[in-house]
Order: C-alpha cells, then structure tokens, then sequence
C-alpha cells in the first residue's frame, strides 16, 4: 500500500466492506455499516483534506464502538481498518 491519499481511502473502503459478508455480531454490524457507508463515500469522491479530516474523525468513532465482532476475520479487518485511519490522518496532517 502506498500512502496516496485515494488508495489509502480506496483500501479503508476496501477492509469495510469486506466485513458486510461475514457473520458478525449484530451491534458490530450497525457501526461497521455505517462506517462503511461514509468510507465508500470518501473512496469514490474528490472531497477537500478538511472534509475528509472530518469524515475519517466520524468513522474513528463508529469504529471506536466495535469492541468484537464475533468472527476473528471481521476483527482483523477492524484492526486494518482502525490502521488506515491512522495512516490517512497522518496523510491529511503533513506528518
């Protein structure tokens, strides 16, 4: 993965959807659909750096709220996710 701001959008996007397929617990899933939804947002617009500041900031706290979700799959795609956001934010700070 390179840190280019679209890919790294793109592969957010990517670990999120990936867990709509799994068996996952039903409280995980509301949070991760609708994280989801705002990376899908995100991967398939040309939003400014402060909109996408503000966005990643919404999706760190939807995933902040997934404590399990019950399928050791889904969790690893949490935990990627959960990285890219880290790394986008760094992206998005010049850091």
């Amino acid at each position: 993965m390179c840190d280019d701001l679209d890919a790294l959008l793109s592969d957010l996007h990517a670990e999120l959807e990936a867990t709509a397929t799994l068996p996952i617990a039903p409280r995980a899933n509301a949070w991760l659909g609708e994280a989801e939804a705002v990376a899908a947002d995100l991967a398939a617009g040309d939003a400014d750096d402060e909109v996408v500041a503000r966005r990643i900031g919404h999706v760190e706290r939807l995933l902040e709220n997934v404590d399990g979700t019950e399928s050791a799959d889904a969790d690893a795609h949490v935990a990627a996710a959960r990285a890219l956001v880290k790394r986008i934010e760094k992206r998005i700070d010049g850091s």
